[in-house]
């Protein structure tokens, strides 16, 4: 899938994604709104309420509902007008309880301060379950309320009491501290199934998107090593047809130290060959099962000294030096000597390939407690911060602008760090950009039962 695809899926999933989360907000906000609502509606009713059995309650007390007369009975109503409105109230507690007993009946459980306000008096004479007043003096010409007394005469949620006649004596107040907490734990499963699953759609869609870049990247990895191994078997197999056709020659096939250099030339290009795809099958077999390690007691010194010997002839043809400088007292471990081998030859053979004009190579060991440090320090091109990431992947290889001249198949670095993994190692690099880099491994003295 083309580059441009991938980002037009993209845009257009971001813009669905988007359309969901303002839906999802839109339903949250509406579910709020509409719990707010309702919250209002069960208020009023239990103030209502509450207005109603007050009523109901004086009545009683007074027999109204006794009289024939209905003279008589409004005579009473004039009567109880005139009174104070805290004369005509229940006991505070009373009156408490009657406003719990009516919120509780409509479902209401949240803490509120309430306040019953005179009209006569100006001001509250009753709060929270508490008398204001004392006294029966005149009402407050020009009240001081409190912060709490403000809250209270500034809320929405108020009813008049006794209003039976030309007057209403009072009104009972109330106001709820944590209102919107209230609401929003009553609706805290809509909220949840909401943000849950928005949640898992926007995951799904980060991870879909990270797994289809991953899988662009391998598949560009993948024609690279294709076009790679196309390369590198390309030359071989020249080599070794233009050496069988100087063999079949007449003038060449009379004189056997010429058929015997083709021949060498044959077997060398074929031995080449063969390690290129042993390399490539052992990656593959990493992937299918655990390696099975032919443990052995390996002086690490001694194969170290063998691959510096080994790489240094073609090091000197680039007018560099490679050298290594052995630390470690204790350099005995427990390890596949082969793998081992291989790793240390993998690391310099790309120190070398990588370092294009007189490469310094030095190779160093440092005994720690817990095992054996080795560190492959090169001056060559190095690896930007991009590179330093994938540096161990499968099939990845560094990029060195125009320049062609760097062959493998991007499987070095991978299988060093499969293989030290597999001994119970760790790998890292440290590099800039045109400074070198310095691989730097470690291993432990004994493997892990």
């Amino acid at each position: 899938m083309k580059r441009r695809s991938i980002w037009i899926i993209i845009g257009l999933m971001s813009i669905a994604i988007i359309g969901i989360g303002a839906l999802q907000m839109y339903w949250i906000n509406w579910s709020i709104k509409l719990g707010k609502e309702n919250f209002e509606i069960n208020i009023f009713d239990a103030l209502n309420s509450v207005s109603n059995k007050l009523i109901q309650q004086e009545q009683k007390e007074n027999n109204v509902f006794d009289y024939k007369s209905t003279a008589e009975a409004e005579k009473i109503g004039l009567d109880l007008e005139f009174k104070y409105i805290e004369d005509r109230l229940p006991a505070p507690a009373v009156l408490q309880q009657l406003i719990n007993r009516e919120l509780s009946s409509k479902g209401i459980f949240t803490e509120y301060r309430y306040g019953v306000f005179s009209s006569d008096r100006n001001s509250f004479v009753i709060k929270n379950g508490n008398y204001q007043v004392d006294d029966f003096g005149p009402k407050v010409v020009v009240p001081n309320y409190s912060d709490s007394d403000l809250l209270l005469i500034n809320s929405r949620y108020n009813v008049p009491l006794y209003a039976l006649g030309v007057k209403t004596p009072g009104y009972l107040y109330m106001y709820f501290p944590k209102l919107n907490s209230y609401v929003l734990t009553a609706n805290w499963k809509t909220l949840l199934a909401a943000l849950l699953f928005t949640g898992a759609i926007l995951f799904c869609f980060i991870y879909t998107i990270l797994i289809v870049f991953k899988q662009k990247k391998v598949s560009e990895m993948k024609t690279d090593f294709i076009n790679n191994m196309t390369h590198e078997f390309k030359t071989p197999i020249a080599t070794i047809s233009l050496a069988a056709d100087s063999i079949k020659n007449p003038v060449i096939n009379s004189k056997p130290e010429k058929v015997n250099r083709f021949a060498d030339i044959i077997k060398q290009e074929n031995k080449r060959m063969l390690e290129q795809v042993e390399k490539v099958l052992q990656m593959a077999k990493f992937d299918r099962e655990n390696l099975n390690l032919k443990l052995t007691q390996v002086d690490l010194h001694t194969l170290i000294n063998q691959a510096v010997s080994n790489i240094s002839l073609q090091v000197a043809q680039k007018e560099g030096s490679v050298e290594a400088i052995l630390d470690a007292g204790k350099h005995m471990i427990e390890a596949d000597e082969n793998h081992i081998s291989n790793i240390i030859h993998n690391l310099l053979d790309n120190a070398n390939k990588y370092t294009p004009e007189k490469p310094e190579i030095k190779v160093f060991t440092k005994e720690k407690s817990d095992g054996i440090e080795v560190i492959v320090k090169d001056n060559g091109i190095g690896l930007s911060k991009e590179a330093r990431k994938h540096i161990f992947e499968k099939f990845y290889r560094v990029h060195t602008g125009n320049l062609h001249d760097v062959k493998g198949f991007g499987l070095g670095l991978s299988y060093v760090k499969a293989l030290v993994t597999a001994h119970s190692g760790t790998v890292s690099v440290k590099s800039e950009l045109g400074k070198g880099s310095s691989f730097i491994l470690k291993f432990p003295y004994s493997q892990p039962k």
